[in-house]
């Protein structure tokens, strides 16, 4: 399993995540805001189980 997220991805997943799990939390939103745990987990380790079926790639190269 290599990386696959990267950058700013990475980021936009992490805030995404932990603002709809913040969101149910507090009652703002309902329950499917817990949908949130996929973005934010796919952000903290950097790989998107749809990314290689879809042929996508947003982590930078290593040389």
């Amino acid at each position: 399993m290599s990386s696959n997220v990267g950058g700013i991805d990475r980021i936009l997943r992490i805030v995404a995540g932990v603002a709809l799990i913040a969101l149910t939390l507090t009652g703002t939103i309902g329950a499917w805001g817990w949908i949130g745990v996929v973005p934010l987990l796919t952000g903290l380790f950097k790989f998107c189980p749809f990314y290689p079926i879809l042929g996508m790639n947003t982590c930078p190269m290593k040389k």
